[in-house]
């Protein structure tokens, strides 16, 4: 028999595979002109980061669902702002993608995210610059390269949007990492939402008034309000979706179960969108990426484990060096005071999907317990 708790977590994973597949099938059925013709992804970005915002005052200042932190002009300035901005960029190019390249292609140029993170890390100081690492980037690199060599339909600009949607992403994990945590802020999943989609909100409105507001013609835009509601709150439920997993699982977890989401979604990208025919050059390259993908983060986790174990042994010999000092022979020590709470280190959680977390899952940032 399957315990109720595993149960409760292969439901969580089906889940956020089901709804981050649903939200990008349905924002490429929205902007396409073939379908539904809304080819405005700036403004359906504001339409997602509006709605969250709303939802999340509703939560915080009138049913008082949870407290809102306390939030410094000089924190949100400093932390906030940079990181808001780098989100709208990520989610500003991501979308626009959609108007020129395949999902299951897009599905692919995703393979270079951690590429794209171990650099930001790396000039950001973060992270050092390994042999082992470095060579896993360029298996993941050569992948990607193949992939995009045999894509029928390959669109430049649509390339130069996605990747640079995939650099500004890594960008704002790293700021999120490197900014948040030194100032010791924690955010939820309501919280992150609360202060960060309504400036990234305003940060869209910049290249909306400059690229998208002086083409609009009311007369042209099919505006349906229950395609736009339910678009909206897809992303919005995906967003806790993946905080539910990782809360529950680990993020090592939901990389795995992103990695099967991205073989189905290119799967069925192929049988809704027509168009979006894939080679076998395609397969053969992205495999390859994936195999630098799997290694990197097997790499990742041995780091993780390596710096848990340190931290355990200099609790054990600092408990030690107290019970010595107190008299108490071994037995009398807190043995049990390490633990979860041993974690050493500060790792960058990476979600392999576009639609990730405000704020990853990173110690200090996020907190790890279980949903009732």
């Amino acid at each position: 028999m399957i315990s109720k708790h595993l149960l409760l977590t292969y439901l969580y994973l089906l889940v956020y595979i089901t709804l981050s597949s649903g939200v990008i099938l349905y924002n490429k059925w929205v902007l396409s002109p073939k379908y539904f013709n809304f080819p405005l992804p700036i403004t359906l970005t504001m339409i997602h980061m509006g709605f969250s915002a709303f939802v999340a005052f509703v939560l915080i200042r009138v049913l008082k669902v949870v407290s809102p932190v306390k939030m410094t002009f000089e924190i949100y300035a400093t932390c906030v702002i940079p990181i808001s901005a780098f989100f709208a960029a990520s989610l500003w190019f991501g979308n626009t993608a959609y108007l020129f390249i395949s999902v299951a292609f897009i599905q692919m140029l995703k393979a270079l995210m951690p590429v794209a993170t171990f650099l930001m890390a790396v000039l950001c100081g973060t992270d050092k610059l390994r042999c082992d690492l470095f060579l896993n980037m360029l298996l993941v690199s050569f992948g990607v390269v193949i992939s995009s060599y045999g894509e029928i339909h390959f669109n430049v600009v649509g390339t130069v949007y996605q990747v640079t949607g995939i650099f500004a992403e890594a960008l704002r994990l790293v700021l999120t990492q490197v900014l948040l945590q030194k100032k010791g802020l924690t955010l939820n999943p309501i919280t992150s939402l609360y202060y960060i989609a309504p400036c990234s909100f305003v940060f869209l409105f910049v290249p909306w008034y400059l690229l998208e507001m002086p083409g609009i013609e009311v007369s042209q835009i099919r505006f349906n309000f229950w395609i736009f509601f339910s678009n909206a709150l897809c992303a919005l439920a995906l967003n806790f979706s993946i905080f539910l997993v990782i809360g529950r699982t680990g993020a090592v977890t939901i990389r795995v179960a992103g990695v099967l989401k991205d073989w189905i979604l290119i799967a069925l990208s192929t049988v809704i969108f027509p168009e979006s025919a894939i080679t076998k050059l395609n397969i053969i390259g992205y495999a390859i990426a994936l195999c630098g993908v799997v290694m990197y983060n097997y790499l990742k986790a041995n780091d993780v484990r390596s710096s848990q174990t340190s931290g355990d042994s200099e609790r054990a010999a600092k408990d030690l060096r107290s019970s010595n000092m107190y008299g108490l022979d071994d037995n009398s020590s807190n043995s049990g005071m390490g633990g979860k709470n041993g974690r050493s280190g500060s790792h960058l959680e990476v979600v392999m999907d576009e639609e990730v977390p405000l704020i990853p899952a990173s110690k200090g940032l996020l907190s790890r317990s279980k949903p009732s």
